[in-house]
């Protein structure tokens, strides 16, 4: 079989791995090690120097974590990936490897409620100035970026609101300055966009969410060229955060790669039912969603994204108390933060997973009081409508009001 010209769903299961080059496993074996035992004095000196390839402590690097990089490497098509501890483990690691005091951070408005706070709260301490922009106009990062500028960030779709950025328009600006751009591919995964064939630099997720898939790890990812991995590898994540990765959560992440396009397809389907329902219901007067035809971005959706995802943020008349009113009338649905489960999930950002904005920087940044954030599983679809359909508050308003 030709790897490079396989399918996105074969290359998920056996790309990197050969059971007849391990007995005949046909699950790639965990190395559960902390070392491991040089053949010579003379190979340790030389793995150590970089001038032999191999594993000699799992800090650095371990069979089965290197498996997982190959494999998430492929999916984005990367040269090589880095598997770490958590998703901030993997920002964190990439952005102290690629920035020093003086240099300038570029991010788009909406991101994730701990990376904006390790960005505006964490990295300004150290003389890095960092500059937030609506990155959904490619016309304002033209005006923001300037020589000192070393690295773009965003998320696409962003977490909570679902707000696009495109990632061809601001790679071509980035790269007329030398900066690097960063893409949190967490929301979307590489089965639906891979940032990287449209000129970003490098890629990181969350791999608790849908590459892990289950809810039963908290994992990270890194991908890029082999030399920039490297240097985070060696920089941001062995000498400066030590977020490594487990064996055993690499098995697992692994594990959840295998069905990722399976789930994927489901969670796009069922998002897209419950968007349409959501968009009719006359308690909701916004629906956000990259699949509708209202989506004020879809059609830059259907750029970069074959499929919509499995998230959907919305309004309630009634603002927050509706909100919460509504989510505790929920059964079945979970009141829980994370993303990307086999279970349907909902939460309150403002009060939950962003509430490291003040509400003034939440009210610039496009987070609302009244946001909630759904997270559509795998449930049978008529049972995750019913469950919304019964919470949702009774109907007092027109669709217009």
């Amino acid at each position: 079989m030709n790897d490079s010209q396989s399918d996105f769903a074969t290359r998920a299961i056996h790309h990197g791995y050969d059971p007849r080059q391990n007995e005949g496993a046909l699950t790639p074996p965990l190395h559960l090690t902390s070392t491991f035992v040089f053949e010579s004095a003379e190979v340790g000196a030389e793995m150590f120097a970089g001038e032999r390839s191999g594993h000699f402590y799992s800090r650095i690097s371990n069979p089965t974590n290197d498996l997982l990089e190959r494999r998430i490497a492929s999916l984005e098509g990367a040269e090589a990936g880095l598997a770490l501890a958590s998703g901030m483990g993997a920002i964190t690691s990439t952005l102290w490897t690629l920035l020093a005091p003086g240099d300038e951070l570029i991010i788009d408005k909406t991101l994730y409620g701990c990376t904006f706070s390790f960005m505006q709260h964490g990295l300004t301490k150290f003389g890095i100035t960092v500059t937030p922009i609506d990155m959904t106009e490619p016309q304002n990062l033209k005006e923001a970026i300037s020589e000192k500028t070393r690295v773009i960030y965003f998320e696409t779709p962003a977490n909570p609101n679902m707000r696009l950025v495109d990632i061809e328009a601001v790679s071509t600006i980035a790269r007329s300055y030398g900066a690097t751009v960063v893409v949190d591919n967490t929301y979307a995964t590489p089965f639906l966009t891979r940032p990287l064939e449209f000129g970003a630099d490098i890629v990181v997720h969350s791999a608790t969410k849908y590459l892990g898939g289950h809810g039963d790890l908290v994992a990270g990812l890194v991908v890029g060229s082999g030399e920039m991995v490297k240097q985070i590898r060696l920089i941001g994540m062995k000498d400066m955060t030590g977020a490594v990765m487990s064996p055993f959560n690499a098995m697992l992440v692994m594990r959840g790669i295998k069905t990722l396009a399976l789930r994927m397809d489901r969670h796009c389907q069922s998002a897209m039912t419950i968007a349409r329902m959501l968009e009719e219901h006359p308690a909701v007067p916004e629906v956000y969603f990259p699949g509708l035809e209202s989506f004020p971005q879809h059609s830059l959706a259907q750029k970069q994204m074959p499929g919509y995802g499995g998230m959907i943020a919305f309004e309630l008349h009634g603002g927050i108390a509706a909100g919460r009113a509504m989510m505790n009338r929920l059964t079945m649905i979970g009141r829980a933060v994370s993303l990307g489960d086999a279970e349907t999930l909902i939460q309150h950002p403002a009060s939950m997973t962003h509430s490291t904005y003040t509400p003034e920087e939440r009210a610039v940044y496009g987070i609302s009081d009244g946001l909630i954030r759904l997270s559509v599983g795998l449930e049978g679809i008529d049972d995750i409508l019913a469950d919304l359909t019964q919470a949702l508050p009774p109907v007092k308003y027109s669709k217009s009001a």
